[in-house]
């Protein structure tokens, strides 16, 4: 089935507000590397709690209160374990307090995964939206950064000490984290439609995930595609979807977000949506930052119009694994405002 994206919402390094980000990565603009030591809103309406679906899509979880509760363990001993903080721990935590703020009496689930986990958890939010009684489906996906995070990352040599990220590299130097959250509200109609959502994959071997993305290129591009929201950070999986993308659909324009707001796992693919959704409804990308002259796809180095623009990919390969996509749609009978 399709869906309509009927709102959005993020918190950026770029700062917050739909338009003020898009206008800023349009500008060129990035968000500034910082080195980390160790040192409310609307409620929904009350008359639509029951008909709204939740889903949160997180990667690593409250990493900051899990620290303190197994350091507190660590110094003092078991007796020590504060139960203010072990809630906290747990990776629906974020999902149950969203509810609770929001007043959503409805189904509420949350989907754990990597970067690609944003995108699956729009595909869970569209098998829920089968449910007649459901109106709504909100679909969130948040990260925060800490330094253990950082460290781990490094220990599995996928970041980089300083930017810039160097998108489509032929010598992957890593990514840099950063932490955010997304929101996409999801409805039957809407002025862009998800015209169609890949299942996803999953890779053993990096070696795998060329053949992972292959499949769900070419389940995703068997209509024109005019441009590809790509997944690249400065990581391995850059050059897996620069050769899969010129391959599959070699005369789309690409941009990727994340030298300019970073690698936010459990909010990248809710970001990677949200820029689509802008450039179908804009008619502009923003310029790929720090990407060499010498990249083998439709990319620009300014922003440009992409205004006869009907459709866009959204693609997000994880980097523990999981890679998934959807199709976003210009719907022509909705006036866009």
């Amino acid at each position: 089935m399709s869906l309509g994206i009927a709102g959005m919402g993020w918190v950026t390094p770029l700062g917050s507000g739909v338009d003020l980000v898009w206008e800023r990565l349009l500008q060129g603009e990035e968000a500034t590397a910082e080195k980390i030591t160790e040192q409310f809103g609307e409620q929904a309406d009350p008359r639509n709690t029951d008909r709204i679906a939740l889903v949160f899509a997180i990667s690593n979880g409250g990493v900051i209160y899990t620290k303190r509760f197994y350091r507190d363990i660590v110094e003092g001993g078991a007796q020590a374990a504060s139960p203010l903080l072990f809630p906290e721990t747990v990776f629906n935590a974020p999902a149950s307090h969203l509810a609770a703020i929001l007043g959503i009496t409805g189904a509420t689930y949350t989907l754990v995964g990597d970067s690609a986990v944003g995108l699956l958890a729009i595909r869970m939010a569209e098998d829920l939206m089968t449910n007649q009684e459901l109106e709504y489906c909100l679909v969130v996906g948040a990260e925060e950064v800490d330094w253990l995070l950082c460290d781990a990352y490094r220990r599995w040599r996928l970041l980089r000490l300083a930017p810039p990220v160097e998108p489509f590299s032929e010598v992957s130097q890593g990514m840099i984290l950063s932490e955010g959250a997304g929101a996409v509200l999801l409805a039957r109609h809407g002025s862009i439609m998800i015209d169609h959502i890949h299942p996803g994959g999953y890779y053993r071997r990096r070696t795998e995930a060329e053949g992972v993305l292959n499949r769900i290129l070419c389940d995703l591009s068997q209509t024109e595609i005019d441009l590809v929201v790509s997944s690249a950070n400065g990581t391995f999986i850059d050059q897996t979807e620069c050769k899969t993308l010129r391959q599959i659909v070699p005369d789309a324009f690409v941009y990727t977000p994340k030298p300019a707001l970073g690698e936010s796992v459990g909010a990248a693919g809710l970001w990677q949506v949200i820029v689509g959704t802008q450039a179908l409804r804009r008619g502009e990308l923003p310029p790929v930052l720090h990407g060499a002259p010498t990249i083998p796809l439709r990319i620009s180095a300014l922003r440009m119009s992409v205004a006869p623009a009907d459709h866009a990919i959204v693609l997000s390969c994880g980097i523990n694994q999981q890679i998934a996509g959807l199709r976003l749609r210009k719907d022509s009978e909705t006036q866009i405002i």
